[in-house]
């Protein structure tokens, strides 16, 4: 009986074996793959040609949800879904700046995304400028009231993108606490690491009960150019913008899925954002989204037998201005129990460098496997737990999805991010298919397993205290 036993325990474990080996074989395969594979290139290159800007409430978004389906449909995804949530729209009207003393000069500027629009007529006034969002805080109101406030705070380039949350909250909050002192407009350079004269947009404060003024951002050169005029003496501007905005509008969050072979319930939430500002074509932010994990899981729906769980690729309809991502819970909050993850791509397509994990996972054997198949990309895993994995899964996140992150080089993602440069011609197609091989290969791993990133969060040491 007991060798019996010994029997079947040896037979058991060459079973787990081979099945590991042939796991790690397709993973290798479908990491190759993609390294030759076009679908991403041709997903970002029709979307971005075909469709264009994406704005919210605008035609182009309507079209953009017919394209999505249309595509998932092409690629052979199932259960293909288009869910439709309230979503106020707003669309961008004439926009200028001068300044007007202590000479005339054209200021090349963008309104921000949601500011409200100045009078017909614009808006003239002296200039209060602050060289960072702290000198604007720490101004009396005296300072501010009845002026044009200018914010000239540099963003610092880094690999990890991390300069954008410390620079950006000029652009986010700058105009509500410029209205809290008086101010009757805000410039602010933009939140860009080029040296470009072409300005940057992205949201800026807005909603009921949010009390702000009208804004925009201004390039890079002629921020500084303020600088050292406001050094030699006051300075005048005049700003126009128009806009409208219309309450009653829509947005939708398309999906698809490759079904599960055996635990098609299980499923794994990727995806990138369908919608962009209406000044570009949305190209890295983020058509590459989109095609990489939709390309992605492609390969792995072309595979003659499907992983265990089902991957779902979601085209979420509004992360520029919000909304997606608490629209998608909301839709599928009974399922939430049984996504066992999910990941976002949104920073580009320049190559990935490093996987990020849910806490207390990096010690789990599958976790050494996708290292393994990883390395030849160059990608290491992360210690660090990931902590967000993107604006349209931060609901997820919340309502306790673990969630994985796949770090793109951000080093030039925002020389081009929410402007009109944002074009096909800024992705490096062997770095869009790296992207693709990056995440094709780990996805597969995860899919066909049963590894449970809950259970191994619950039982990871808690991190120490500082």
């Amino acid at each position: 009986m007991f060798r019996s036993l010994l029997t079947a325990a040896a037979v058991s474990a060459l079973l787990v074996g081979s099945a590991h080996a042939q796991d790690v074989k397709t993973a290798e395969a479908l990491r190759d793959k993609a390294l030759r594979d076009y679908t991403a290139w041709d997903i970002t290159e029709d979307l971005t040609t075909s469709i264009g800007p994406r704005l919210v409430g605008s035609p182009a978004m309507a079209r953009a949800k017919d394209w999505s389906a249309a595509k998932f449909k092409a690629l052979g995804f199932t259960n293909v879904k288009v869910e439709a949530f309230a979503k106020p729209s707003w669309t961008r009207g004439e926009e200028s700046a001068e300044l007007v003393a202590p000479y005339p000069m054209k200021l090349n500027i963008v309104g921000l995304g949601r500011t409200l629009p100045t009078p017909a007529d614009g808006i003239e006034a002296d200039v209060a400028l602050f060289k960072t969002y702290a000198d604007l805080i720490a101004a009396p109101e005296s300072a501010v009231k009845g002026k044009i406030v200018v914010i000239t705070q540099p963003m610092v380039r880094t690999q990890e993108g991390t300069g954008y949350g410390v620079a950006g909250i000029s652009r986010r909050s700058g105009p509500v606490e410029a209205a809290k002192r008086g101010a009757v407009a805000v410039l602010i350079r933009s939140i860009s690491t080029s040296d470009s004269t072409v300005p940057h947009t992205g949201v800026t404060a807005f909603g009921d009960g949010v009390a702000t003024i009208p804004s925009a951002a201004m390039g890079v050169p002629e921020a500084e150019q303020l600088e050292r005029l406001a050094a030699k003496g006051p300075l005048r501007i005049k700003l126009k913008l128009a806009s409208t905005v219309d309450p009653k509008n829509v947005a939708w969050n398309i999906s698809g899925d490759i079904k599960g072979s055996e635990k098609p319930d299980e499923v794994i939430v990727i995806g990138g954002h369908l919608d962009s500002w209406d000044v570009g074509t949305g190209a890295l932010d983020d058509a590459t989204g989109v095609a990489i994990t939709t390309a992605a899981a492609k390969l792995i729906g072309d595979l003659p037998k499907h992983p265990k769980r089902t991957l779902r690729v979601v085209m979420f309809g509004s992360e520029e201005s919000g909304g997606s991502s608490e629209a998608y819970v909301e839709a599928h909050k009974a399922e939430i129990p049984k996504i066992v993850m999910t990941g976002e791509s949104d920073s580009g397509a320049d190559r990935i460098y490093a996987l990020r994990l849910p806490a207390g996972a990096g010690a789990h054997p599958l976790i050494a496997t996708a290292a393994a198949v990883l390395a030849p990309l160059k990608i290491y895993v992360d210690r660090a737990p990931n902590t967000h994995g993107g604006s349209d899964i931060e609901g997820l996140e919340e309502a306790g999805v673990p969630s994985i992150g796949l770090s793109q080089d951000a080093s030039r993602y925002f020389d081009y991010h929410h402007t009109m440069d944002d074009t096909l011609n800024k992705v490096r197609p062997d770095e869009l298919a790296q992207n693709v091989a990056a995440w094709a290969s780990f996805l597969y791993l995860v899919a066909d397993s049963d590894i449970d990133f809950r259970a191994l969060k619950a039982a990871a040491p808690a991190a120490p205290s500082h």
